[in-house]
């Protein structure tokens, strides 16, 4: 199970919020479910958030920083 501000990063893209399969991002919010979900924080070079998006266990990989 994912914790609080680990780093992610996508399996596959997500057209709606224009995040390609590979985008890092951080959890932000651990829903546990079941099943567990988490909400994702992607930003920018300039750390500016451009999506917060509530993902599966399935979607998402964990990443060491």
């Amino acid at each position: 199970m994912l914790e609080l501000y680990d780093v992610v990063e996508l399996r596959a893209a997500i057209p709606g919020e224009e995040l390609p399969a590979g985008a890092v991002g951080t959890v932000v919010h651990v829903f546990n479910g079941p099943p567990p979900a988490y909400e994702v924080e992607f930003a920018d070079a300039d750390g500016r958030t451009v999506a917060m998006v509530t993902l599966r266990t399935d979607q998402i990989v964990h990443r060491d920083r």
